[in-house]
């Protein structure tokens, strides 16, 4: 029997950020879509951690600096500077 060690204040943000999460597929999709040729890259899951901590830094920026969500044009805007970045951000990693 395993004992829960968790914290409940912090088991429940991260049930909310799952919540945010599955309620984001559509721009989730979008990434993907955008990044399509690492879809069948080896380390496509190493990028994919990387991608993920900016596009959740995107939307803490948003909300802390501009106090709102970022709006569909700015959503866009953001998947173009990783379209932009994406070739420095494997070299980075060493996925290149």
């Amino acid at each position: 029997m395993s004992r829960k060690t968790v914290n409940p204040q912090l088991e429940e943000k991260v049930n909310q950020k799952i919540k945010e999460v599955t309620g984001k597929s559509e721009e989730i999709r979008m990434i993907i879509n955008s990044l399509g040729n690492l879809m069948t890259h080896p380390d496509s899951f190493a990028y994919g951690i990387a991608i993920g901590r900016l596009y959740n830094s995107f939307y803490y920026q948003c909300r802390r600096i501009l106090k709102r969500n970022p709006t569909d044009e700015e959503f866009s805007e953001f998947l173009e500077m990783l379209g932009k970045k994406q070739k420095e951000i494997l070299n980075a990693l060493g996925l290149d």
